[in-house]
């Protein structure tokens, strides 16, 4: 066995060994289990053959057993093993005797098993198992047998956890547009803040859009927007798995901040390759209800995060408040608000000044408070989709196609392309005018989502339309772009819980997804 790595830190007198050139010899079969002298018998081959055994483990269930020798004896040993067992193998007891020669083992010395929980949660949620757990009679040592393939990382999230080397958080941003632009930027800036304060150093190993990535390593900077025009390469999702395994990076986060249909198809290999998942895009929330589900599953079954705060209400604490009144039992009975930041911008401006309509939109444009196709907001299929968000964090099955959307595009404007479309928004204006000279003095113009009915059920009513409230009604004195939610409860009756605040902009939503991001980091 050779030790090609020893890590000694001052904390608690710990210290870390890595071994090399050792192979793990596997015996199956339930026929060993309740039988006597199986370790014995074992013993007695590498005694006569003069192999020293480092590590042999039982599993609770008494069917297999595994022992750590020396690589350039494995072969020899197996013989032996084989010709002991050669009774046991003909009658079945013993299924396999195999060696595995691709392995290492990590020993941590002074590490008290009673404590060891944390660090080994995070090894399991990067997807790293080890082969075989054995800790000393005292409780005070642990070492770990781990594909040889997975012992950088292992060691990386082992020199975290126990010896409070900074955590790295290795990050890929999908989208750098308003507002993955500006999440780059705000990650930049505060990542050495942020390193010395919480020991967590975010490190964004790649950026990529529709058609080229930026790849490094050891973190882009504040220069990435012209190093991705100089260094950046065409790709696929393959290469950048292979990248994070090739580098062998830990702690992954995606970030999606796309409006792409095609790309939320990619969540789930991500998250099967370790990948923890924070999204600004709403379309993997909002596509059939059993892709919704397959995606909860998997995160399930893989340990994985998905957030995704600013899906509704920018950086609004909103879906975390659904969440926790739906699990602790809280019947919601009505959710009601203006959904979008880039409507209300426009129809709390055009309904009290003195502007046609193509003016307030084209100032909303300005202000990058509408999609890049404005078409996207008017049509309501974006209030729809956080509408159908909401009722989905309260276990609605309700499907996209079942919300009554009131679009607010004229039928003559909606097959135009979108260049066509906004050199022609005078177009919009007689229509608009028409809808606003028919206010009742002290009404004002508001487009509302609304969820009611029988929210106990599989399935609730859900409308998005625009509507005329009184002025001096919460929903009537929305100011800027701001967004409001009204959350019925039994409990609270009458008396909705209200949460208000920016709904649009690029900062204020890049902004929340970076607090997604932190979040999912305090869990690694």
């Amino acid at each position: 066995m050779e030790i090609v790595e020893i890590q000694e830190q001052l904390v608690a007198k710990k210290s870390i060994t890595v071994v090399e050139n050792v192979s793990l010899i596997s015996l199956e079969g339930s026929g060993l289990f309740g039988k006597i002298g199986v370790d014995a018998r074992i013993f007695k081959v590498m005694e006569e053959r003069n192999i020293s055994v480092s590590i042999i483990s039982q599993g609770s269930s008494e069917s297999g057993i595994g022992i750590i020798i020396e690589t350039n004896r494995a072969s020899e040993a197996l013989i032996g093993l084989e010709k002991e067992f050669e009774i046991d193998l003909y009658k079945k007891d013993v299924t396999k005797i195999s060696v595995d020669d691709f392995v290492d083992v990590i020993s941590i010395i002074g590490q008290d098993l009673n404590t060891f929980h944390k660090t080994y949660k995070a090894l399991i949620r990067n997807t790293i198992i080890p082969v075989l757990f054995n800790n000393t009679t005292s409780g005070k040592n642990i070492s770990l047998v781990l594909r040889k393939k997975d012992t950088k990382r292992a060691l990386n999230i082992i020199d975290g956890e126990i010896f409070g080397v900074t955590k790295k958080i290795n990050i890929i941003v999908f989208g750098h547009g308003l507002v993955g632009g500006t999440l780059i930027d705000q990650i930049v800036t505060s990542a050495k803040n942020i390193e010395e304060k919480k020991g967590v150093k975010l490190n964004i190993f790649a950026v990529a859009n529709s058609t080229k990535i930026l790849f490094n390593k050891d973190g882009i900077n504040q220069d990435w927007k012209a190093e991705i025009n100089r260094k950046g390469i065409p790709y696929n999702l393959t290469d950048v798995l292979q990248f994070t395994k090739v580098n062998h990076l830990e702690n992954l986060i995606a970030i999606d901040n796309t409006s792409s249909v095609e790309f939320v198809q990619n969540y789930v290999k991500l998250i099967d390759n370790n990948f923890d998942i924070v999204s600004s895009n709403k379309i993997a929330n909002t596509l059939d209800y059993d892709f919704y589900k397959h995606i909860r599953t998997v995160l399930q079954k893989n340990q994985k995060k998905y957030l995704y705060e600013t899906n509704v209400g920018a950086g609004l604490p909103l879906i975390d408040t659904i969440k926790l009144l739906h699990l602790s039992g809280e019947n919601i009975t009505r959710i009601k608000g203006v959904f979008s930041g880039s409507l209300s911008f426009i129809f709390n401006h055009f309904s009290k000044e003195n502007k046609t309509f193509s003016q307030v939109l084209k100032d909303a444009i300005s202000n990058g408070y509408t999609e890049p196709d404005p078409r996207e907001d008017l049509c309501g299929n974006d209030v729809a989709r956080k509408l159908l968000i909401l009722a989905r964090e309260l276990e609605l099955q309700n499907e996209f196609n079942e919300i009554d959307i009131q679009n607010l595009i004229p039928k003559h404007l909606q097959e135009l392309s979108t260049r066509e479309f906004l050199v022609n928004l005078e177009k919009l204006d007689n229509h608009f005018e028409t809808i606003k000279s028919s206010l009742e003095p002290g009404n004002v113009l508001r487009y509302v989502g609304e969820l009611y009915g029988d929210l106990q059920q599989i399935k609730g009513n859900l409308e998005v339309k625009l509507i005329a409230v009184s002025e001096n009604s919460a929903l009537g004195q929305l100011k800027g772009s701001d967004s409001i939610f009204e959350i019925y409860t039994e409990s609270y009756g009458e008396r909705p819980i209200v949460i208000q605040g920016a709904g649009a902009g690029a900062s204020v939503t890049a902004r929340g997804v970076f607090g997604d991001i932190l979040r999912v980091a305090d869990k690694n």
